[in-house]
């Protein structure tokens, strides 16, 4: 063992992204095993390595860690990326979870039925601007801070770029009305651990296409 995180989940975004973002954003180099077929997904479960059946799983400091938001505060508190207090602990955790709502949507989407598409876009761009964007515009606005909590770079500053780039994919301009999340996506960007994960050949996954999704279908099948 190199001593780096190792993660096993499928060669795609899906619910492994959020922790590749984390990952990356605290300078952490990490392996990853990609799961093909069913039968690898199936001796994981027999050999006791997913408690719940599930992956994302993460092998990081002797433990083998199953859960997405397990796995992301044990990260975010490992890396100094989880506030200075309780109270900065749990607005991270409300934004997080707001995120996330929103990244579920988008993570569904590749598995929607082609005439649904168009409309599901248009879910995700409605909840987006008129459910999600606004309260980040108006945290920024409010206390002047470059980043969402205690003006300390963090999980929720991490996720709220991963959601913003994931958007615009779907929707370009979805950022037109919201000044103060332009500058924090250029702010972000140019975040030096940020800025090298997000350069071509970096462990970041492209959007799904339909291989991606064969795949987890075909692997995660009944």
């Amino acid at each position: 063992m190199s001593g780096k995180p190792r993660l096993t989940y499928l060669n795609g975004r899906g619910r492994m992204e959020s922790i590749r973002w984390l990952l990356a954003a605290a300078g952490v180099e990490f392996e990853e095993v990609y799961l093909e077929t069913k039968e690898q997904y199936d001796k994981l479960i027999k050999d006791g390595f997913l408690l719940f059946q599930q992956v994302p799983l993460v092998e990081i400091d002797g433990m083998k860690m199953v859960q997405t938001k397990a796995i992301m505060s044990y990260i975010a508190g490992k890396y100094n990326l989880y506030g200075k207090d309780l109270k900065e602990r749990a607005l991270i955790d409300m934004y997080v979870e707001g995120i996330s709502d929103l990244m579920h949507m988008i993570l569904m989407f590749p598995f929607s039925p082609p005439d649904a598409k168009e409309k599901n876009i248009e879910s995700i761009k409605e909840r987006a601007t008129n459910r999600y964007f606004p309260v980040f515009e108006k945290v920024l606005k409010q206390h002047s801070q470059d980043f969402l909590v205690g003006n300390k770079f963090s999980w929720a500053d991490v996720q709220l770029i991963e959601a913003i780039l994931a958007v615009e994919e779907k929707v370009p301009a979805v950022l037109s009305g919201f000044p103060q999340l332009q500058a924090f996506k250029t702010k972000m960007s140019n975040m030096p651990t940020i800025k090298k994960f997000l350069q071509p050949g970096s462990p970041r996954k492209p959007p799904p296409d339909a291989h991606y999704v064969e795949t987890v279908l075909n692997v995660f099948k009944k």
